[in-house]
C-alpha cells in the first residue's frame, strides 16, 4: 500500500495530495478504505471494487408527488460508475493510492459552494449521458470552477434533487430508499427563478415536473447558492457515507440492505397529515447550510425514521385545540429554536380572476418565546413552502423578529391595548405575519411594511393589501433536541410545584379568623353602616 511504504521514498506528489486530504479529517478513514479494498498483489484498488462501493441498489421505489420518470432508476444504477470514471484515475493495475486521494479530493475537498455544486453538476451531467438522456447542461472546460451555460428541464431538475436527496438520507447501513419525498416546490421555485410563468396554484407544480420550458443553468446555480445552499455538501456527505459503510461491512458483495419504508404500497397515516413532510424537512434543512444542526431534520427528513418525530412536536392546533392559550402551554419553557407551520386558505383575485387555494408557510425562530408587549428575537427566518419554496433571510436592519402577547392576568387598565396574538416581521399593527388570538384568521402584508425579513411574496398571487385567510393548522416543532425537551419538562414540573403550592393555605400559620384584619374588612365591605358590639 502506498500509505504504509518508507517515508524516506514518499514523493513529493504523495505528500501534496496526503496534506490536502489530511485538510478534510479524513485521512485515517481513507487509509483503513484503501487497506480493505486494495488487492494483495497490485496494492491498487480494482475499479470494479470502487464502482460497486459507490452503487445503489433498489426496490419499490414510489413518490409522494410528481410521477417518477421511468429513466431514473437506471440513472441512480449508474451513479457509482459515473462517481469513479468522472474523478479517480486508474492504471493498468487499478487506483493507486496516490490517485485514490487525488479522486477523493477532487470530491470533497475543501472548496467554495459554488465548486462543490458544479461538481455535483458534473455527476449528474455524465450519469444522464450514460443513460442517454437528451441534457443540455454544459462546461467551460474540466476545471473544477468553469463557468457552465445551456439549460435543465424541470424534469432535470426534480431528478437532479431526488439524486440529492438520496445522497443526503443515505446512512451507513443503509442502501433501499422506498419512497421517494414530495419536492414539487422546489422545483416551482427553481423554474419560477427563470421566469417561467407559474400560477402558484398547486396542480401547477404537479405540471412544471413534465414541462418542456428549459431553465437557464446558470439561474438555476444562483438560486441553488441562494434558496437551498446545502445542496452543495450532499455530494461529499454521500462519498464519505458510502465509505463508511464499505468499512462496516463485512464484504462488498453484501445483499442489499431492507427497505427504508418495507410498504409496497403508499399508505396515510397520523404522520402524512403533518404539515412537516419529508420534503419539507429536507428543504428547509437545505436553506440552512451545514452549520445548523438538528435531530429532527435528521429524523424527519427520512421515512424510515419517522417513527421519533413527534417527540419534537409541541403543538399542532388539530390535537391540541386552537387558541393562543393551548399553544402557549405547548411551548413554554421551550428555550431553543423552533419552526413554526400555518396551513391556511384564502381567496385571492389576480388579474380579474379569482384564485382560492390553500398555502403553508413558515416561521424558524433562533429562540423560545415570551409574552412581551414589542418585538424581541435574536434572529430568525421566513419560508414560503407550499405551493412554492421561498427562504426570506434577515435583512439587518431592524430586529422584530417575534411578537408574542398574551392577556394580561388581573384586571390591568390599558390606555393603548396592544393586539393579542403572534406576529413576525412589521411592527405593531403593521405585522407581515399576524395570527389572532383564536388562531382562527391569519393577516398577511406586503414585505413594504417589514424591514427584519427579505421581501418576496410569501404566499401565491400575493398583492399590496393586507389579506385575511382562514387558518387549518398550526405546527410548532422544536429544533433543540433531548436537551431542550428535558429542560421544558423539568421547567413545567416547576411551575406546577408552585402552582400546587399556592392553592394550599396552610391555616396554622395564622390567628384566629375572628380576629383578623381581614375578617374585619370584609365585614365592612359587606355592610359598612353595621354597628358591631365590642366585647368587654
Amino acid at each position: 500500500m502506498g500509505a504504509s511504504s518508507s517515508t524516506s521514498h514518499v514523493s513529493e506528489e504523495q505528500k501534496e495530495v496526503e496534506s490536502l486530504a489530511a485538510a478534510t479529517g479524513s485521512l485515517p478513514m481513507l487509509k483503513d478504505v484503501f487497506s480493505k479494498l486494495c488487492h494483495p498483489t497490485t496494492s491498487a484498488i480494482p475499479v470494479e471494487s470502487l464502482q460497486e462501493c459507490f452503487s445503489l441498489s433498489f426496490t419499490n421505489v414510489l413518490t409522494e408527488g410528481a410521477p417518477m420518470p421511468a429513466c431514473f432508476p437506471e440513472l441512480l444504477l449508474h451513479l457509482g460508475f459515473t462517481v469513479v470514471d468522472q474523478f479517480f484515475m486508474a492504471n493498468k493495475g487499478g487506483i493507486c493510492w496516490v490517485e485514490f486521494l487525488r479522486g477523493y479530493v477532487r470530491c470533497c475537498g475543501r472548496v467554495s459552494s459554488s465548486v462543490s455544486l458544479k461538481t455535483l453538476y458534473r455527476v449528474y451531467a455524465a450519469a444522464s449521458v450514460k443513460v442517454g438522456l437528451p441534457l443540455e447542461l454544459k462546461f467551460e472546460s474540466d476545471e473544477p470552477d468553469s463557468k457552465i451555460s445551456g439549460s435543465l428541464l424541470p424534469s432535470d431538475v426534480l431528478m437532479l434533487l431526488w439524486t440529492c436527496w438520496i445522497m443526503s438520507i443515505i446512512k451507513v447501513n443503509t442502501d433501499d430508499v422506498s419512497i421517494l419525498p414530495d419536492i414539487n416546490n422546489l422545483v416551482l421555485s427553481a423554474t419560477q427563478s427563470n421566469g417561467v410563468a407559474g400560477t402558484g396554484s398547486t396542480e401547477a407544480a404537479f405540471e412544471l415536473s413534465s414541462s418542456q420550458e428549459p431553465i437557464s443553468a446558470s439561474k438555476f446555480h444562483l438560486w441553488a447558492i441562494t434558496t437551498v445552499p446545502g445542496l452543495a455538501h450532499t455530494f461529499s456527505q454521500y462519498i464519505n457515507d458510502r465509505l463508511q459503510k464499505c468499512l462496516a461491512s463485512v464484504g462488498i458483495s453484501d445483499p442489499p440492505a431492507a427497505p427504508l419504508a418495507g410498504a409496497s404500497t403508499m399508505e396515510t397515516t397520523e404522520q402524512d397529515t403533518c404539515l412537516l413532510t419529508c420534503g419539507t424537512a429536507w428543504a428547509i434543512s437545505l436553506s440552512l447550510g451545514s452549520g445548523f444542526k438538528s435531530e429532527l431534520f435528521a429524523k424527519a427528513c427520512c421515512p424510515g425514521e419517522r417513527t421519533g418525530v413527534f417527540e419534537d412536536l409541541l403543538y399542532r392546533s388539530s390535537v391540541h385545540g386552537k387558541g393562543l392559550n393551548r399553544f402557549w402551554f405547548g411551548i413554554d419553557g421551550y428555550n431553543a429554536p423552533l419552526l413554526i407551520l400555518i396551513s391556511a386558505s384564502s381567496s385571492a383575485t389576480h388579474e380579474g380572476e379569482a384564485d382560492s387555494g390553500q398555502w403553508v408557510i413558515g416561521i424558524l425562530s433562533q429562540g423560545g418565546f415570551e409574552s412581551r408587549n414589542s418585538f424581541y428575537g435574536s434572529s430568525g427566518n421566513l419560508y414560503a413552502i407550499k405551493p412554492m419554496f421561498h427562504v426570506f433571510l434577515p435583512t439587518g436592519k431592524v430586529k422584530n423578529f417575534v411578537y408574542t402577547h398574551l392577556h394580561a392576568t388581573g384586571r390591568v387598565y390599558e390606555p393603548h391595548p396592544k393586539p393579542v396574538g403572534i406576529a413576525f416581521g412589521g411592527t405593531i399593527g403593521n405585522e407581515r405575519i399576524f395570527v389572532d388570538e383564536d388562531f382562527a384568521r391569519v393577516t398577511i402584508r406586503h414585505h413594504a411594511v417589514d424591514k427584519t425579513y427579505q421581501p418576496g411574496p410569501l404566499f401565491p398571487s400575493q398583492g399590496y393589501l393586507p389579506t385575511e385567510a382562514s387558518v387549518l393548522e398550526v405546527e410548532v416543532w422544536g429544533l433543540g433536541g433531548k436537551t431542550a425537551k428535558s429542560q421544558q419538562d423539568t421547567y413545567r414540573k416547576r411551575e406546577d410545584l408552585f402552582s400546587e403550592q399556592r392553592r394550599k393555605v396552610d391555616l396554622k400559620t395564622f390567628g384566629s379568623w375572628e380576629d383578623s384584619p381581614e375578617k374585619m374588612m370584609m365585614d365592612m365591605v359587606a355592610d359598612p353602616n353595621r354597628v358591631q358590639r365590642e366585647d368587654r
